[in-house]
């Protein structure tokens, strides 16, 4: 089609501000935790804030494109989303970091679902599937180049320029889309927009992620705030129920692939989510890895989410959603389970390289179509929405994620830290210093080689907990796609 390739240019290195975001923050956590002097609960908020304003108003980002013009506010979006990250990059405390990061999550939220709804508006049927599959697998090449020149800037330069690297990729992508992309909405929706049921998601799922984050400091207080959370979207179920014009349209959910494909999303994404943000502090601060070459580690995966992502792009058309979507958890399962087998130390080829290629072999096979049994399962006039659903959804997935596998991650590394150093008989001036230091996990210092071992082994014991999480998530995603995808279903 005509400017196909350009508009296929610009939607990737949009949508790849998000992804190469995602991947080179993790990267520099250690560094920042010891610049900032940060505990890993508020690391936890720096991935959390952008994660939590994204997943809150993708439904939002996606409604304004669909209403407004979806080129029009996928540029606001990029626009957004660069001011931000040059803020990010000057700040000079971790309260101000983490404010600049919900900032970008806003950015984010406006030009995620922007991407995928331009292409679909913009490719016909036959070609879709393949261009999904294209913007896949390029956009996961530029996310790979991101952890490697992140980790490199952090260990030569500082954690500040893994932010400021944005600004280029979105002066170009903001240029290609002003000059190649055709502006596209949908004429025969609601002029209002939902705001009751964004601030209502927003106030949920920020209360539950604080109650996850913060129960093991506030305990009973952060249990009141979950619970209202819990509250608050529950109250959003029923808004977008009654609502003329909601942001999250319930009767998308009456398509069983939109729903099936949506829960394995849910499930997938929460497994990967949640333990990307631990790989970093592991290969770091447990094994010892450079910022460079923790970034490197995880190169093979979206390498191979690159090669085989065009090709997976047209498995759909040949065996229908249901076997890749599938598969591929299934071989991500494995991976997961691959990961959680090496202890402290050895060589990475052996120990970290295995389970990070079968997972990406995994990935690979099911993100192009997952993508394109999402697109397909709703009509192009709902595009934007149908996207702004998904990416919600995989986004409050590692929202959630996150804060869960940390809950779970601190109260094994707790008690195994406890067993270990009541062995060791220290001082009491010694495990008073270790006690405090706690809630940094493997950032803990000491300048007894016998604590700092019981470090390492101590997390590497929730460590392992939080993959068996994975493997089991992983499992729900196959589950979900062999029993709720139905191939008889009609593409509206």
């Amino acid at each position: 089609m005509k400017n196909g390739a350009w508009i296929l240019a610009a939607t990737i290195l949009g949508s790849s501000l998000a992804f190469i975001d995602g991947t080179v923050v993790n990267v520099a956590l250690p560094a920042l935790q010891t610049a900032l002097h940060a505990t890993v609960s508020d690391v936890q908020w720096v991935v959390e804030s952008y994660a939590l304003l994204l997943a809150s108003l993708l439904l939002v980002g996606g409604s304004l494109g669909d209403l407004y013009g979806r080129r029009k506010v996928f540029v606001c979006g990029v626009i957004l989303f660069a001011a931000a990250s040059i803020w990010c990059g000057t700040v000079s405390s971790i309260d101000r970091l983490i404010f600049a990061r919900a900032i970008q999550g806003i950015g984010a939220a406006l030009l995620v679902p922007g991407s995928l709804a331009l292409i679909s508006a913009s490719f016909p049927a036959d070609a879709r599937g393949r261009a999904i599959g294209t913007w896949s697998g390029f956009t996961a090449i530029t996310a790979a180049i991101g952890p490697v020149l992140g980790g490199w800037l952090v260990e030569h330069a500082s954690w500040r320029w893994v932010f400021f690297i944005n600004a280029p990729i979105a002066a170009v992508a903001l240029a290609l889309t002003l000059w190649k992309v055709p502006e596209s909405r949908h004429n025969n929706i609601s002029r209002v927009l939902d705001w009751q049921g964004a601030l209502l998601a927003t106030v949920g799922l920020g209360a539950v992620t604080f109650a996850l984050i913060e129960a093991p400091k506030r305990g009973a207080a952060a249990g009141v705030v979950g619970l209202a959370g819990i509250v608050a979207l529950a109250a959003f179920i029923v808004v977008e129920s009654r609502s003329p014009s909601p942001m999250l349209s319930l009767q998308l959910f009456r398509s069983r692939n939109f729903s099936g494909a949506n829960l394995l999303t849910f499930f997938l994404y929460a497994a990967l989510g949640g333990i990307f943000f631990f790989v970093p502090l592991n290969l770091i601060q447990v094994q010892h890895y450079t910022p460079t070459q923790a970034g490197g580690a995880l190169l093979p995966l979206i390498l191979i989410i690159f090669l085989l992502s065009r090709w997976s792009g047209g498995l759909i058309a040949r065996y229908g959603a249901r076997t890749p979507l599938t598969a591929g958890p299934l071989i991500a399962a494995l991976g997961y389970f691959l990961l959680l087998i090496p202890g402290i130390g050895g060589e990475y080829w052996r120990t970290i390289f295995p389970g990070i290629a079968v997972l990406g072999l995994g990935m690979a096979v099911c993100i192009a179509p997952l993508t394109t049994a999402v697109m397909s399962a709703v009509s192009q006039n709902q595009a934007g929405v149908a996207s702004g659903v998904n990416n919600a959804v995989s986004r409050v997935a590692g929202l959630l994620a996150v804060a869960v596998f940390g809950l779970v991650l601190y109260a094994t590394f707790s008690r195994a830290l406890d067993h270990r150093i009541g062995f060791l008989s220290l001082p009491r001036a010694e495990v008073q210093q270790v006690n405090r230091q706690r809630p940094n996990l493997a950032a803990i210092e000491s300048d007894d080689p016998r604590v700092m071992l019981a470090v390492g082994e101590s997390f590497m014991v929730g460590y392992r907990t939080i993959l068996w999480l994975a493997v089991a998530l992983s499992l729900a995603s196959a589950v979900a796609a062999r029993w709720l995808l139905d191939p008889a279903e009609k593409a509206p």
